[in-house]
């Protein structure tokens, strides 16, 4: 049986894409979605069911080796696993991987990609700190953005002092400004809602 699993865990990324770049048609789909790539391969649950279905003789596809775990150790644990189950592993852009210099390979590759997961998180920790700086001393972060979070839509004070001008509820509020009913909600917490 042809059996493909796919992760994704954030918008910009799609399991549709994911399947047109393996370019098969599968037997069975398995799949977890909005899951991180931090939780270990045994605890997702779509990863678990296709564990389930696969028998000896299977090959699984994936579209990376990083959707096969969460670290180094946890990949290698679970291609391990499943060729000692008699399953093959097949990594979209590597091909079936095997005993020996299979395993080789994709312990390198495990391990690259564990060290792209801990750079990323260095250097995000490292654009926060910067930014969390730059926004005390200046009012704004190096980016120029006026917080860390996403850009406000609409201007607080703007807002509050429409709808109590206006007297409006909080829905003609909303539809003024092209924001939702909670962020005026938000934004006027301080006047009587």
């Amino acid at each position: 049986m042809r059996i493909a699993y796919y992760r994704v865990s954030s918008g910009d990324q799609s399991i549709a894409a994911q399947r047109h770049e393996m370019g098969g048609t599968f037997d069975r789909e398995f799949s977890d979605e909005g899951l991180s790539g931090l939780t270990m391969a045994a605890a997702r649950p779509g990863f678990a069911k296709a564990i389930e279905h696969l028998r000896n003789g299977d090959t699984l596809f994936v579209y990376a080796v990083d959707r096969l775990g969460r670290d180094a150790l946890d990949i290698q644990s679970t291609v391990r696993g499943l060729l000692d189950a008699g399953v093959a592993v097949h990594i979209h852009g590597l091909g079936l991987i095997a005993r020996g210099v299979g395993e080789i390979i994709l312990a390198v590759l495990a391990q690259v990609a564990d060290l792209e997961l801990r750079r990323l998180r260095e250097r995000t920790t490292a654009g926060r700190a910067t930014a969390r700086a730059a926004l005390a001393a200046t009012g704004r972060t190096h980016r120029g953005k006026e917080s860390l979070g996403r850009p406000h839509k609409a201007d607080q004070a703007r807002v509050t002092a429409w709808r109590r001008d206006n007297k409006a509820s909080i829905k003609a509020t909303a539809l003024q400004f092209d924001i939702s009913e909670a962020t005026v909600k938000r934004y006027c917490s301080r006047e009587l809602v």
